[in-house]
């Protein structure tokens, strides 16, 4: 199966709010080939299957931090806080927009939601093996000399 986005630009899609890892309703919209409005009544429509651990609304301070963010000053009309879903959302979506396009782009999203995980395991070995390169390639320390002299 040919990738329908690159897992590089999902990756970047997934940002850190709260404590968990979410991604914006308008960032997903795009992704899923709808507008952000027919993603939103979409899942107002199926209310029940999006408790908040699945999906929340930004606060005024969050939305405001996310502008701040991407260093724009408008985010595209948007009048309402953007709501945002963790990974048991995202899956949720494809069962409410219920397209092929959906299906397949979750499983994209997943994916890179895995590397992600394999590459944030890897950060601390890396780390260690960096420092280790540093000290190796650092010069000796001269030894102190004696003291000459009687």
């Amino acid at each position: 199966m040919s990738d329908l986005v690159p897992v590089e630009i999902i990756a970047n899609k997934i940002l850190l709010i709260r404590g968990q890892k979410v991604m914006i309703d308008r960032d997903l919209s795009k992704l899923y080939g709808v507008t952000t409005g027919n993603l939103n009544l979409a899942v107002r429509r199926n209310i029940e299957r999006f408790p908040e651990d699945f999906m929340f609304q930004l606060t005024k301070e969050e939305f405001q931090n996310l502008i701040l963010q991407f260093a724009t000053s408008r985010w595209g009309g948007t009048r309402k806080h953007p709501f945002v879903f963790t990974e048991h959302g995202i899956l949720m979506l494809s069962s409410v927009l219920n397209s092929d396009r959906a299906i397949k782009v979750n499983i994209q999203i997943m994916r890179a939601k895995d590397v992600l995980k394999k590459l944030s395991k890897r950060e601390g070995q890396i780390k260690t093996i960096f420092g280790v390169i540093n000290k190796l390639l650092l010069p000796s320390p001269v030894p102190p000399k004696g003291k000459m002299g009687f």
